[in-house]
């Protein structure tokens, strides 16, 4: 995330929660995972917002990287490490990185046509000049990329460019000519070619579509460095009054990040097993969580600057999202039209946001954010299913067995085939977690809980006990095995009520380090009594 803004919910459902769900499913499985992101720092944007607050570079990042660590400590995001673009070793990665491509004749320097605006007496990055894209005439595209066909752009495609920062129309942006090094994409466009035509069947279809119309239409070279005094350093003499542009060091900060990630955990070759080829056996399967808007960085530029450096490991899948539209709009911090994380942390709790985001993701198409309908999911499906049926049945214990496990009888064909649903539900939301397919995941869990209901309102032992206590008893232990493994099918998206639901059935320490298995409650156990594990909500708060 861009360190210019705290992060809104449709940063959060493109990227973050999946990556969560996803790690956190394969630690309980039994796999290794690592986990690292960082908040992106450099570029003009955040230079030209820090100058006109009056405060340095450093000053303005660190306030929103605050922000963005608070959020995911609410949120429950599971990191193993988080970090930062402006660290030492991120400059020293990204360095290395430059001169590797440099000496390996990947990055050759060339001038360039650069928009200068002469009321601000500057070069203007990509981002800061708006005008027509010249392929389906959005009025507002910018001049890195258009948000409305997905085109990425240099700044001298636009019809009728301005700059963004004082937004003169009366002062023409001029172009001038300056020198800058360009990572040379045409080079690599074969081996390009050769991975993401192998293997790559498993692959969302749009991800794939949208990197293969690229190289379709011939890459062509990127400059890689801009006319500022914010960001890495280029790391050859000559060049003091130009920095490495934001995007490149900006993925290299997944390399960074794992090798700072070593360095504290004080085994500082750590990193080797993750990114050289051949390490591990079976080898290591490295995916990126992004939004579609990120496409062309992670399954292009990314993988042309790994083929070029040599002996890293490729992307194994990038489970690009579409956009989680703001009343039917793309959400744009830069336009205003967001809904801040924070914001709505503080009128619904983490798992409820969570809920939401996870069923109603857009995996497969654009999704609109409302809130009406995230308290309609909390109300229908996290109280009145799941949760219902997690309190029915504590709720029970405690008043007709007090609080102690019953000893079950023989267990009968309905029990069974129950027991036999919930171990279906570990097949299916594994499976699907594992696809990447994290709404057909959740899905799945909750369809266990409602099978779990209907199991209970068949049975029905508020009947049962009135003539045979036995039956009943079997009833309440099956139904506690059952949400025994709802605990478990619903943490990796739901962690915080699966840790007090993991507490309510006896259980200590983390569910989160609980197998990918049921955890028999045991007979004879005496539970504490339990809360319900979701609130219903009234009206929508307004945020």
């Amino acid at each position: 995330p861009y360190a210019k803004s705290s992060t809104h919910v449709g940063q959060i459902v493109g990227a973050y929660m999946p990556a969560d769900t996803f790690a956190r499913y394969h630690r309980m499985a039994g796999n290794e995972v690592l986990m690292v992101s960082g908040s992106d720092e450099h570029g003009t944007p955040i230079l030209v917002d820090s100058e006109r607050e009056g405060i340095s570079p450093h000053e303005f990042v660190a306030r929103y990287h605050q922000q963005i660590c608070e959020v995911w400590q609410r949120l429950g995001i599971s990191w193993d490490l988080y970090t930062e673009t402006i660290t030492e070793n991120h400059y020293r990665q990204t360095q290395d990185f430059f001169l590797k491509l440099y000496e390996k004749g990947y990055i050759f320097k060339d001038s360039m046509q650069s928009p200068y605006c002469p009321t601000d007496r500057r070069f203007l990055p990509d981002r800061y000049v708006e005008g027509t894209c010249p392929h389906c005439g959005f009025t507002s595209a910018r001049g890195d990329q258009c948000d409305n066909c997905g085109r990425t752009l240099d700044p001298v495609d636009l019809i009728e460019p301005r700059c963004k920062l004082c937004g003169s129309k009366e002062s023409k942006l001029e172009i001038r000519t300056t020198e800058h090094f360009f990572l040379d994409l045409p080079k690599l466009q074969e081996p390009l070619q050769a991975w993401l035509s192998e293997g790559k069947e498993f692959w969302r279809p749009n991800t794939l579509a949208f990197a293969m119309n690229w190289l379709k239409e011939g890459l062509r070279a990127r400059a890689i460095t801009r006319d500022l005094d914010w960001g890495v350093p280029i790391p050859l003499p000559g060049y003091e009054d130009k920095r490495i542009y934001v995007w490149f060091d900006a993925v290299i900060g997944y390399f960074s990040a794992s090798v700072e990630w070593a360095e504290r955990q004080g085994t500082p070759d750590a990193w080797k097993e993750w990114w050289i080829p051949g390490q591990t056996n079976p080898a290591v399967k490295p995916y990126y969580f992004i939004g579609k808007d990120n496409i062309p960085f992670h399954t292009i530029i990314w993988p042309a600057m790994l083929i070029g450096y040599g002996e890293r490991n490729l992307p194994y899948d990038v489970p690009a999202n579409e956009f989680m539209t703001m009343s039917g709009q793309k959400a744009s911090s830069s336009r205003g039209n967001v809904i801040w994380t924070r914001d709505v942390l503080e009128h619904y709790n983490a798992d409820t946001l969570r809920y939401y985001l996870s069923v109603t993701a857009p995996e497969g198409r654009d999704t609109d954010f409302t809130y009406d309908e995230l308290i309609r999911r909390n109300n229908d499906e996290l109280v009145a299913t799941y949760g219902n049926a997690v309190h029915r049945t504590l709720t029970f214990l405690q008043s007709k067995f007090e609080g102690v496990v019953p000893r079950p009888a023989e267990l009968r064909p309905a029990d069974r085939e129950m027991l036999a649903e919930l171990e279906r539900g570990f097949t299916t939301v594994g499976q699907a977690i594992a696809n990447c397919h994290f709404k057909d995941g959740i899905n799945a869990a909750m369809a266990v809980a409602r099978a779990a209901n209907r199991y209970l309102d068949e049975q029905a032992p508020w009947k049962q006990i009135k003539v045979d206590r036995e039956a009943a008893g079997t009833t309440i232990y099956t139904m506690l095995q059952v949400i025994s493994g709802l605990r478990v099918l619903f943490c990796p998206y739901l962690p915080f009520s699966s840790q007090h639901l993991h507490e309510y059935l006896g259980f200590t320490g983390e569910v989160s380090k609980a197998r990918w298995e049921n955890t028999t409650v045991e007979a004879g156990k005496t539970l504490p009594r339990p809360a319900p594990l979701f609130a219903k909500l009234e009206t929508a708060a307004t945020v």
